[in-house]
């Protein structure tokens, strides 16, 4: 009998290699384990947009915690089947401070991204890999049901005094995540700060709260692997935190255990070890 049953898996520096693929013998293990009875599930800060082309190419098509634990993503069903809202009126402050401050903010809701006009270069190439994003008038910003308002800033040396001066002005609970643009592949050059402002939830942590609930798998059951300080909350309350290679100081601190990176084979090498094949 194994000891864990459930493996929660971070998308970005953590499954998928700097270009952006999953690795063909990270993909063949997870569906290994699959078939075994091991419960696979993706926690990730992007949106369905975002993470459902990499969910297909996995083949695993297990509910996914998406928006940083603000909703879970049915990937059969191709639809939220749970989500929190910001209010209107919190909403509605952060946008005119992002108004203020010359942010650009880009505001999700389920199916729709919207930004307005970036003003410069740099901010315009933030939203270059973006799915689905419309740019709209600044009226067209206040959407139904929003589930993030992400703000990007190039005004800022480092992200944790931009989230400071976000939490200062925000008029109600939320759940704030922040990370310096350039911690994704794909914006490594980037001088941008990005703070994300969910509706208040347990971060990735929801992850484990749904296996339980959805699964019977308690927490002490489950693995969680992440690369970043938005999977600190998943990492610390799972029977086995693991923090990657390429992961941010903040995330090893706290984990069980620090294996490869995201380049190498440190995530079969993880599976083979807690669920070994059988000869």
């Amino acid at each position: 009998m194994h000891q864990y049953d459930a493996l929660i898996l971070d998308l970005d520096g953590t499954l998928l290699e700097d270009d952006g693929s999953i690795p063909a013998g990270t993909r063949s293990a997870l569906q290994r384990i699959t078939a075994e009875g091991i419960h696979v599930m993706i926690a990730t800060g992007r949106s369905e947009q975002s993470a459902e082309p990499v969910i297909q190419d996995l083949g695993i098509l297990t509910p996914s915690v998406i928006y940083n634990g603000a909703a879970i993503w049915c990937p059969i069903e191709k639809r939220l089947i749970e989500e929190r809202n910001l209010a209107d009126d919190h909403l509605e402050c952060l946008l005119s401070y992002a108004e203020l401050e010359g942010l650009l903010p880009v505001v999700m809701c389920a199916g729709s991204k919207r930004a307005l006009s970036p003003r410069s270069e740099t901010l315009d190439y933030a939203l270059h890999d973006m799915k689905n994003i419309e740019i709209v008038s600044q009226s067209e910003m206040r959407v139904m049901r929003p589930i993030r308002l992400s703000l990007f800033s190039d005004r800022h040396q480092d992200t944790e005094s931009f989230a400071r001066s976000i939490k200062n002005i925000s008029s109600a609970d939320a759940y704030f995540t922040w990370f310096p643009l350039n911690l994704l592949p794909s914006h490594r050059d980037s001088p941008l700060q990005v703070v994300d402002i969910q509706p208040k939830c347990e971060g990735k942590k929801e992850a484990l709260r749904f296996l339980k609930e959805s699964r019977g798998i308690p927490a002490h059951r489950c693995v969680a692997v992440g690369d970043a300080p938005n999977d600190i909350p998943m990492v610390e309350a799972a029977g086995l935190g693991v923090a990657m290679g390429n992961g941010m100081d903040e995330l090893k601190a706290v984990a069980d255990r620090v294996i490869g990176t995201n380049n190498t084979a440190a995530i079969v090498e993880l599976v083979d070890e807690l669920w070994p094949q059988a000869s």
